[in-house]
């Protein structure tokens, strides 16, 4: 028997309890009106097994908007799309030392993206998704993940219009930058893309089911884009924290800044979490918390 299927309800309930204390460390974020009404003390966490054994607890029944974990699937959609070497002209696959938002790294790099789980290079990749409009555009990617992942993904027009509201004057100052660089073809419909993707929304169980897509062969998805997007991930997905949490945890994750986390156990399963207290780099405390104890009792580490 593999690592997760060894998990019990009460390992789990115990773990979350464990991982909960950790919450405290954290702070939900204020600079998005929507985002800030969160409260810090909510918790949720589901697991896909390649088994088709499921297990979840907590606070199940709450709907939080994908934010940058939605990175990891336009990755996909877009190698599925246009292939690695188009894509990988776009952007690079290394990691970055500086924030997920900034622009001196940008600057640094001459315009190209580092890589695509931070700001400048989800922005540049929103640019190049199929459709003639940030509307369509999103239709059609949210469309893709809930028939291929069998999820119930939607935008979320309510925290659409506090995003809108409170635009990240680095995101603009970022889009600007690429464009100079050539690296944009529509600023506007760029920024637009990227805000209303992130502003697609669901539970936790909607995000273990995408993550299930990364975690083993389901016959959708290349393998060869299984593992680009899961090596991407171990070494960009945490931003500047994901060289400390690929030593102490083994796994590929993505956060995003509403509180979601997955985590990939090649060959065994996802583990999605939510948990909206953030640490100072815009990481879910609670959930890798857990994701850390996960890996620890079940040994679930792709180094072994």
């Amino acid at each position: 028997m593999k690592g997760l299927d060894k998990l019990t309800i009460t390992d789990l309930c115990a773990w979350v309890q464990l991982a909960k204390i950790q919450v405290e460390h954290g702070k939900v974020i204020d600079r998005i009106p929507q985002l800030a009404k969160a409260n810090p003390d909510w918790f949720a966490v589901h697991i896909c097994c390649e088994s088709g054994h499921t297990i979840s607890f907590g606070d199940t029944a709450c709907v939080f908007p994908l934010m940058s974990v939605i990175k990891t699937f336009s990755l996909l959609y877009l190698l599925k799309n246009f292939g690695a070497e188009t894509v990988f002209g776009w952007v690079g696959v290394e990691p970055s030392d500086a924030p997920f938002n900034s622009l001196e790294q940008l600057i640094n790099d001459r315009g190209h993206p580092r890589n695509p789980m931070i700001n400048s290079g989800a922005i540049t990749l929103s640019d190049k998704l199929p459709g003639k409009d940030a509307n369509e555009r999103t239709f059609l990617f949210c469309q893709w993940l809930n028939q291929l992942a069998g999820c119930q993904l939607w935008l979320d027009e309510t925290m659409l219009a506090s995003v809108r509201l409170t635009r990240s004057k680095a995101n603009e100052a970022i889009a600007n930058y690429l464009a100079q660089a050539d690296h944009l073809k529509n600023i506007e419909t760029a920024l637009d893309t990227y805000e209303q993707i992130c502003c697609i929304s669901g539970r936790v169980e909607d995000l273990a089911l995408l993550g299930k897509l990364l975690a083993f062969d389901n016959g959708c998805i290349p393998s060869q884009n299984r593992r680009i997007v899961n090596a991407v991930m171990l070494t960009c997905g945490l931003y500047e924290a994901s060289a400390e949490f690929a030593v102490r945890i083994g796994l590929p994750m993505k956060s995003g800044i509403g509180g979601g986390l997955v985590a990939i156990v090649p060959g065994e399963g996802a583990i999605a979490c939510y948990s909206p207290a953030l640490d100072n780099i815009g990481n879910p405390v609670g959930a890798i918390a857990l994701v850390e104890v996960l890996a620890q009792k079940l040994q679930l580490s792709i180094f072994g």
